[in-house]
């Protein structure tokens, strides 16, 4: 429901959420909690199981800390259960004739992992988003551009979330660069929302034709997420320049939602939705739980959603938890991002793993297997190159080879390395009798 009747200068869109006192806050997460887990074991084939083989029961949620006894989640737990017994498979809680939306992930590692929403969990995603909408700046007076893709990424909906609050809400999706310039130039709308990268790709392609995107469009607030881009100083601060507007990280999950967390204006973590999700900080190998502010694997448990639970999902996202007061005012705690345990690399806001590029390469004919992964920083993107051996003996021209591998990469990654560089074989170095390095990572954040 638009909660147009807020006042327009108010800093909170729900003051009572945003700044609850911590003792409080917490309460009512363990409460959740205890409904949530309860509500997971009656409902679904898969927790039901793990449970029982675990040992656990939820009775044992006494205390916050009692979740530790709980097994973890992670993407294989996704796959391994999906489509088992049912469509959605044994994590899901719901008839299907329940499930009114579904998103999925990119698929990058495997098999796309499938996030079903009832229209409750539907609706409290929406009244989430305008709730960061609002932290981002957007008012009922904005006219809002969504700039994301609309098939099947979980980022997609958001825009309605933009019509909860009360603003014009243009649906744009991803569209080529010259139709999304004759859509800011036409309509001059205030807010737009799309990746770091194409922020800035965006201005310079309006440059080129002569006109200034300080000046010549109405952009005063650039919401940006998929890439690490946002929370990093030097990018923020260059499209901040590039277009004089203000840039706002934002945070989903394709297992969760698109409204899981988002940054204000002290720029010091992105706060996350704490009254609807549960986190953890653990040791990456042991799973030992640690401290708020230490840096370990990010760990999230849904308080709400019902349609499938996501009771303690490791995410591969290494960074620390902050629970201090901001600056702002907000008691929601921070998630500080830093990197991907897997080396994970956003290109163009798809998510990239070496597997992936192993999978192409040794599936490939022609190759030796060999492979090595360059990731650099390119006008203000994460590009990355690979290098590969052809088949010894093979007499197949280098361009032929680069061109094949070219397209099997963007076919099985869903984006196109910028350099595909082709040796003979055995000249590339990276054949060793112990663990070969097969990826550089040269970006400004990983030093």
């Amino acid at each position: 429901m638009a909660k147009k009747n807020i006042p327009y200068d108010q800093k909170y869109y729900d003051p009572e959420i945003e700044c609850m006192p911590r003792p409080e806050l917490e309460q009512m997460q363990l409460e959740r909690l205890q409904e949530m887990v309860q509500y997971a074991y009656d409902n679904t084939v898969y927790y039901k199981r793990s449970f029982d083989e675990a040992g656990v029961a939820p009775s044992d949620i006494k205390t916050l800390k009692d979740l530790e006894k709980f097994p973890f989640i992670d993407k294989k737990t996704e796959r391994e259960t999906q489509h088992v017994g049912t469509f959605f498979g044994e994590m899901c809680s719901v008839p299907e004739e329940d499930v009114i939306f579904m998103a999925t992930s990119s698929g990058s590692t495997g098999v796309p992992t499938v996030s079903p929403f009832t229209q409750e969990d539907f609706d409290l995603w929406q009244d989430t988003e305008a709730r960061l909408f609002w932290q981002a700046g957007m008012r009922p007076t904005d006219r809002y551009v969504h700039g994301l893709n609309f098939a099947l990424y979980v980022g997609g909906p958001d825009v309605i979330g933009a019509q909860r609050l009360g603003a014009l809400a243009i649906w744009v999706g991803a569209v080529p660069s010259d139709r999304l310039i004759f859509v800011l130039q036409q309509y001059q709308p205030t807010v737009i929302w799309t990746s770091p990268s194409y922020a800035w790709t965006l201005g310079e392609k309006i440059k080129e034709k002569g006109l200034d995107p300080r000046t010549d469009f109405s952009i005063h607030t650039i919401i940006v997420a998929g890439e690490p881009g946002g929370s990093i100083k030097s990018t923020r601060e260059a499209i901040e320049n590039l277009w004089d507007a203000k840039v706002v990280d934002f945070f989903g999950l394709s297992d969760i939602y698109g409204a899981c967390a988002a940054a204000c204006e002290a720029h010091d973590g992105l706060h996350i939705v704490e009254d609807q999700i549960l986190v953890e900080t653990v040791d990456p190998a042991t799973g030992e739980v640690l401290a708020p502010g230490e840096v370990g694997e990010l760990v999230y448990t849904t308080l709400m959603k019902k349609a499938r639970p996501m009771i303690r999902f490791r995410t591969g996202d290494i960074g620390y938890f902050s629970t201090e007061k901001c600056e702002c005012g907000r008691t929601l705690g921070r998630i500080h991002i830093t990197g991907r345990k897997d080396e994970m690399f956003i290109v163009g806001a798809v998510n990239v793993f070496p597997s992936d590029v192993e999978f192409v390469v040794r599936g490939e004919k022609g190759l030796t297997g060999e492979y090595l992964i360059r990731v650099y920083d390119e006008n203000f993107s994460t590009r990355y190159e690979v290098s590969v051996e052809r088949a010894q003996g093979s007499d197949e021209p280098f361009d032929a080879v680069a061109s094949r591998v070219t397209a099997a990469l963007k076919a099985h990654t869903g984006v196109k390395p910028a350099r595909v560089i082709v040796y003979d074989a055995g000249k590339l170095g990276t054949s060793s009798e112990h663990k070969a390095s097969r990826f550089i990572d040269e970006r400004s954040s990983a030093k």
